[in-house]
């Protein structure tokens, strides 16, 4: 494969050798950067892991008086836990899961909170980041996961809530930042995290990334290489006016892997009779000679801020991002009797889609009375314009329908394999060529919104926030057919109350909306639009929450913890084969607790627990679908729990560990489909040689669990990677 990784070695040297890069160690961060979440310190050796705010414009109140769930995991926890993607981030939190895509589903992050779809309510520093792709985290400072009902601050979807990827920016304090790390299975990463000032009040940061790496329990075929570069420059580090330019590229070359079939039981599925993955180890029924999957994302913002006080401040973000797929991957059919008799049909699905985005978003931030009432307020205008292509693969050969009944002839031209010793490297011996056919999808949304924290008393506070949305989306074929539009307005909102029991302690109780319209991801996830739900309104979804936060041992440490019902009463069911309604039920009844922060000087913790009772409670008159009636949600455990914690047994030992466990997730709606519950434990151990190196060990999926996260609907279950040990050195020059 095309291992493109010349330019960022390039920029790398190229940028460890500017003069004027050393590191001021005395140096403080004094900028006025809203973009940075303030974080309490604790003590220069221990760990920082404690967040007091989420770095939103439109949170217009610290963490705790805000009447909502809110994680941030921050890039203490990232670099411990050694997590290099999205999907391996947010593991440290409880209630998020993956759903597994194919083709029509594209294959890349597709996070589930409190069991809904939230694709389309993944933002990048508070801008929509519409485009199937699986992000790196060689340039976020932090993740920001809030739950429930979240459309008054994102827009269209997070029925269960979002999540925002903060970047890292510059700053007032010089530093160079190289880690190289080596380890099993091929693995080889290297980054830069370069912050250069360039006077008193400019600064430029660069990040880099190059990544090469076999999967932990994969055969050797399955690889990922990933390189990337984040450029950005700020002017007015610490004026009233300030401007920042940032660019963001990634690219991948990575050979796609679908894993294990589901086990065909010889009988029907059903809920009484569900089946699993299929006991036959940690096998790979691609084809090197045919299998690919290349991806590229590349994302100019230029951010505007101008402070006419303390009180008040005026920001304006313009963004252009461009997300592209071009992949062929083979699903492990298990249809058609195959898996039962020992074979596996090699079933290949592909995808070329580009998804570009315009956004131009306003805020207007600042603080007032009227009488003996304080606000905190955020008001704001969003223009955006999203497109996405979708094209496919014509693979000559294939056999479809009852012709996949794996035989003679298929082993020989090797459309079939064993379903217990595939080779990777069987040839293709037919030909591909791109599908003349594309589907085009735009969208335009116009949104305004408002945000208000009232302070009644000093105990006592109000939270209050609405937005309206005019979304119009359209879907054509290049060839005239499949040719629907949508076309609606909405309003969502959200409404708080925080009583203070000490300043340190609070209780709160909050209601909120989100609507989902038709085609909400643009062509580019699983909800597409057509001719059964162009004209249907959006769905609406609630969630009411009770909830407690609380700041102890001298505000080192947080304790959250919620209630909540999350209800969609119009949910889209089929009335018949061609006909939907806005007629379905579904509601997750759950509650959640949480923990981070410094329990000692030396000892921080990280954590949760979340127990979600998802049900289709009604999913309408079709009698194919309403036998799924109380069914538990699709991916959607009803426990899970994680526990992240270090401990400084040495000035210069640090040593670490988690375990994550999820109980079992369907992967369809039938229940018909499973893949089994697991506990995943992982180690570390940080040794600082010098001010200028440390060292870190970490050993993932220590027990070398096989383990399934996440289920399809159909087909395949996909396998959680083996165990690894990476070694890495950080070096701060």
């Amino acid at each position: 494969m095309d291992r493109r990784f010349t330019p960022v070695v390039a920029t790398l040297f190229a940028a460890i050798s500017t003069p004027g890069m050393a590191q001021t160690s005395a140096a403080k961060d004094t900028s006025k950067d809203a973009s940075l979440p303030e974080v309490v310190v604790t003590d220069t050796a221990a760990s920082t892991v404690k967040v007091d705010r989420t770095s939103s414009v439109k949170s217009t109140a610290p963490l705790l008086d805000t009447p909502k769930s809110i994680t941030v995991i921050p890039l203490e926890i990232l670099s411990q836990t050694g997590s290099t993607s999205l999907q391996e981030a947010l593991r440290t939190t409880p209630g998020i899961t993956f759903s597994a895509g194919e083709g029509g589903t594209p294959l890349g992050d597709r996070p589930l909170i409190r069991g809904f779809d939230a694709q389309s309510a993944t933002y990048i520093d508070g801008v929509r980041d519409t485009g199937a792709q699986t992000r790196d985290m060689f340039n976020i400072e932090s993740i920001e996961v809030t739950r429930g009902s979240n459309s008054t601050a994102g827009g269209r979807g997070g029925p269960g809530g979002s999540i925002n990827l903060v970047s890292k920016l510059p700053k007032k304090e010089a530093f160079n930042e190289v880690n190289i790390g080596l380890g099993t299975d091929s693995y080889k990463r290297t980054t830069l995290d370069s912050n250069m000032l360039l006077g008193e009040n400019m600064a430029f940061r660069l990040n880099a990334l190059y990544y090469d790496s076999g999967v932990p329990g994969r055969p050797s075929a399955v690889d990922v290489n990933r390189w990337g570069i984040a450029p950005s420059i700020k002017f007015g580090l610490e004026s009233p006016t300030s401007v920042t330019l940032s660019y963001y590229h990634l690219q991948s070359d990575d050979m796609p892997d679908y894993s294990t079939p589901y086990r065909n039981s010889g009988t029907a599925r059903s809920k009484a009779n569900p089946d699993g993955p299929i006991d036959v180890g940690r096998q790979f029924y691609g084809r090197t000679a045919l299998d690919f999957r290349n991806t590229q994302t590349d994302i100019g913002t230029v951010q505007f801020q101008h402070d006419f006080s303390k009180q008040l401040s005026l920001r304006n973000t313009t963004r252009y991002g461009k997300t592209s797929q071009d992949y062929i991957v083979t699903n492990p059919d298990d249809s058609v009797g195959n898996v039962n008799r020992g074979y596996v049909f090699r079933s290949p699905k592909s995808r070329v889609s580009d998804t570009t985005t315009m956004t131009n978003q306003t805020d207007l931030t600042g603080e007032f009375e009227t009488g003996f009432i304080k606000h905190k307020f955020a008001a704001g205008l969003e223009l955006t314009h999203e497109e996405t292509n979708v094209g496919s693969y014509v693979i000559s050969g294939a056999p479809t329908g009852a012709a996949r009944v794996c035989n003679a002839a298929l082993l020989a031209n090797y459309w079939c394999t064993s379903l217990y010793s595939p080779n990777a490297n069987d040839p293709f011996l037919g030909t591909v060529s791109r599908s003349p056919t594309v589907t085009n999808t735009t969208v335009i949304t116009k949104s305004v919104y408002g945000f208000d924290t009232m302070e009644l008393t000093k105990r006592l506070f109000l939270n209050l926030g609405l937005r309206w949305d005019n979304y119009s989306t359209h879907s054509v074929q290049n060839t005239g057919a499949n040719n629907f539009s949508n076309n609606d307005s909405f309003r969502n909102y959200t409404a708080g109350l925080v009583y203070k029991i000490t300043p340190e302690a609070s209780v709160y109780v909050s209601y909120g909306t989100a609507s989902t319209p038709s085609g909400a991801s643009v062509g580019d996830g699983g909800d597409n639009l057509s001719a059964a739900n162009q004209a249907l309104p959006a769905e609406r979804t609630k969630t009411a929450e009770v909830g407690a936060k609380w700041d102890l041992l001298n505000k080192q440490v947080s304790l959250t913890g919620a209630v909540f019902r999350i209800e969609k009463n119009n949910a889209r069911v089929a009335v018949d084969a061609n006909t939907q309604a806005v007629a379905g039920t579904q509601r997750v009844n759950g509650f959640e607790l949480g923990i981070s922060g410094n329990l000692t000087r030396k000892w921080t913790v990280f954590g949760g627990y979340t127990h979600l009772d998802a049900k289709l409670v009604d999913n309408g008159p079709l009698a194919a679908n309403s036998i799924n009636n109380g069914n538990q949600f699709p991916n959607t455990p009803k426990d899970s729990a994680s526990l992240w914690t270090t401990y400084q047994v040495l000035p210069k030992l640090t040593i670490g560990g988690g375990a994550f466990y999820v109980s079992r997730v369907f992967g369809n709606p039938a229940n018909s489909l499973y893949v089994p519950s697991y506990v995943r434990y992982d180690a570390m151990a940080t040794y600082v040689v010098d001010k200028n190196v440390t060292l870190q060990l970490n050993v993932q999926n220590l027990t070398d669990k096989l383990y399934y996260d996440q289920a399809f609907t159909t087909h395949y279950a996909h396998m959680g990677p083996g165990r690894s040990a990476v070694l890495s050195a950080n070096i701060r020059f």
